[in-house]
């Protein structure tokens, strides 16, 4: 096993784990809102906090499948073609897994722009005022400024760089039988 595909398959892990706890954390969550609204005494950030942790354990997953094939795919085309042709759509549809993922993170640099942010001195006033970007500044009703919730976004893009990454230098796809690869055996 290559290292990029070690790395791959730490980060992996790292994804399943923390996405575990964020299943976990909704299920919590959403027993509190349950018992605090039955004693009419409901507390108003346990649903965004619900939300926002399922957007986290959904987004961490997802890059995840990449690593382990379990990915959505529709594999008709690859399904009825030659064994040579069929890898090489694969191959395509892992390139566009990778396209998908460079694109992300460029998208993600663009949204966070933390060259603009340093370029300013990490004053959110000025980086607002010379961007007209105010993601470091619209807050929660959780109190966290949604600059950290939105990060998500930054894992789940390096996750799936990383693992395209290794899908395509490996010649892995989400098109073949990856299942001595999965986590839960």
């Amino acid at each position: 096993m290559s290292l990029l595909r070690k790395v791959s398959a730490v980060w992996a892990r790292i994804e399943i784990v923390s996405a575990t706890v964020f299943a976990g954390a909704i299920t919590a969550l959403i027993l509190l809102n349950v018992v605090t609204r039955a004693l009419d005494q409901s507390i108003y950030w346990v649903d965004e906090a619900a939300i926002y942790a399922m957007a986290w354990m959904t987004f961490l997953a997802a890059s995840s499948s990449i690593h382990y094939g379990h990915s959505v795919a529709v594999s008709l085309l690859v399904d009825f073609t030659p064994a040579r042709i069929g890898g090489i759509v694969a191959r395509c549809a892992d390139f566009c897994v990778f396209l998908f993922a460079v694109a992300m993170v460029f998208f993600c640099w663009r949204w966070y722009r933390p060259d603009a942010l340093i370029a300013t001195g990490f004053d959110v006033g000025a980086f607002q005022g010379s961007t007209f970007n105010f993601i470091y500044a619209e807050p929660t009703t959780l109190r966290i400024n949604k600059a950290w919730i939105w990060l998500v976004m930054w894992f789940f893009s390096f996750g799936l760089l990383l693992h395209s990454t290794a899908n395509l230098a490996l010649g892995l796809n989400s098109g073949r039988d990856m299942k001595s690869m999965s986590p839960v055996q």
